[in-house]
């Protein structure tokens, strides 16, 4: 069996008893960062009095996934597996999808349990009306496939929402700028950690923000669709 559990994307007091409990019965856990893991995990024992479990720990990341299911794979349907990222809902831009793809082809139980998620949290917190959103996760790094991607983010006729590190999130904001200046925008930072923050504005608005700030931490950029004027002209 393979539970693929959320972990807390800030807050400890986020994990459920749920996931606890499955924590403590784990033989095998796969994870992003087995540090990160272990560092939860014993976070959990001493803060909430769970069990720190008897158990092997394995990195499974975009680099070793394929490499893992091919060490160990034949293994999985006896054991009681866990697999968590480093924070947050696993298998959405996430090497866990390859574990969950490789579940269904050799037809090994597995479940997903609901929880922790940037994603869904930063929309909530948007406040932007509809319902409907899409998930562009990090766009590239650089060059025309970034640009291709963002203006598409832009021009999609959805609100959506991106993952942007701190260090380029000063570009991506000026970038939204030349293209719309009078986007709507809603950011989010450090989601559910001490230094928690959220900004909406325009672009124009924003841009003028963030002049004035140090910008740390993980970042959440909720992008408004366009208006129907927008999209006609």
């Amino acid at each position: 069996m393979i539970n693929f559990i959320p972990t807390p994307i800030g807050n400890p007091q986020d994990i459920t008893i749920r996931a606890m409990k499955i924590f403590e019965k784990a033989t095998l856990f796969l994870c992003e960062d087995t540090r990160q893991t272990k560092r939860l995990l014993k976070l959990l024992e001493e803060r909430f009095d769970m069990t720190y479990p008897n158990a092997l720990f394995y990195s499974f990341n975009e680099h070793n996934g394929r490499e893992r299911l091919e060490e160990f794979g034949s293994e999985l349907a006896s054991k009681e597996v866990v697999y968590v990222s480093d924070a947050g809902m696993p298998v959405i831009s996430d090497p866990g999808q390859l574990l969950v793809e490789y579940a269904q082809q050799n037809k090994i139980k597995y479940d997903v349990l609901p929880g922790a998620s940037a994603v869904t949290t930063a929309y909530a917190a948007s406040g932007f009306k509809e319902g409907k959103f899409l998930f562009y996760a990090f766009l590239p790094h650089k060059g025309k496939e970034r640009s291709a991607a963002l203006a598409e983010a832009m021009s999609n006729g959805y609100n959506t929402v991106l993952y942007e590190s701190p260090h380029r999130l000063e570009k991506l904001l000026e970038e939204i700028l030349v293209l719309d200046e009078s986007r709507e925008l809603f950011l989010a930072k450090e989601i559910s950690k001490k230094y928690q923050n959220y900004y909406r504005g325009t672009a124009s608005k924003i841009n003028k923000i963030f002049k004035t700030l140090t910008i740390r931490g993980e970042w959440v950029v909720v992008i408004s669709a366009q208006k129907d004027t927008e999209k006609k002209s």
